[in-house]
């Protein structure tokens, strides 16, 4: 009987901020695209995927940005969809979310806490 490892869920602040902005952007990307005040079926699928990878990412408060990182966690097909809502959501996160935005920016190494 093999025995199955569990890994503790990551519910740092960086995780639970990347988890906020994800969950924003998702939002923008449904409220745009598919005219939808409330997430649709396949927008709530994806955020709560990205909200589980999060939460199990092996460099929990360590980590950086996943497009930067060398272990890619999604499934293919929710890598694809992550950086379609990213690509469009991202501007219009400066007129949503103007301060997350700006926040979200990565800074060049010494500046970074």
């Amino acid at each position: 009987m093999a025995a199955q490892i569990k890994r503790q869920l990551n519910d740092g602040p960086k995780i639970r901020k990347e988890k906020e902005i994800v969950g924003k952007m998702i939002r923008v990307y449904c409220k745009k695209k598919h005219h939808q005040k409330v997430l649709c079926e396949e927008c709530q699928d994806l955020n709560e995927y990205a909200g589980k990878r999060l939460s199990l990412c092996p460099f929990g408060e360590d980590k950086t940005a996943c497009a930067k990182c060398p272990i890619h966690c999604y499934k293919k097909e929710y890598r694809l969809r992550i950086k379609d809502v990213m690509r469009f959501s991202g501007p219009w996160m400066l007129l949503y979310h103007p301060v997350e935005s700006i926040r979200h920016i990565p800074l060049p190494g010494k500046l970074r806490k």
